[in-house]
């Protein structure tokens, strides 16, 4: 039987506030290692994050706080 685990290896904020998020994606057959993957994501201030684990949440909730979303926003330059 196969199973599948992802893990948040690694969090990290970076210098404009985005959130960097690493993931480890485990994949088992009948409890021996079968596949590793490494996977990732980015949060600027402002994305939607709802979707992420506790972990994240707690961490985009600290960092990207509503005077970090409007300066990163005011940052961005129009195309």
């Amino acid at each position: 039987m196969f199973e599948k685990q992802t893990i948040v290896d690694r969090i990290e904020v970076m210098q404009d506030q985005t959130v960097a998020v690493r993931y480890i994606v485990t994949v088992t057959e009948d409890g021996e290692p079968f596949s590793e993957q490494v996977k990732g994501n980015y949060f600027r201030p402002g994305d939607d994050y709802s979707a992420e684990s506790d972990k994240v949440k707690a961490i985009c909730d600290m960092i990207h706080t509503p005077e970090v979303i409007a300066l990163y926003k005011a940052s961005q330059i129009p195309a």
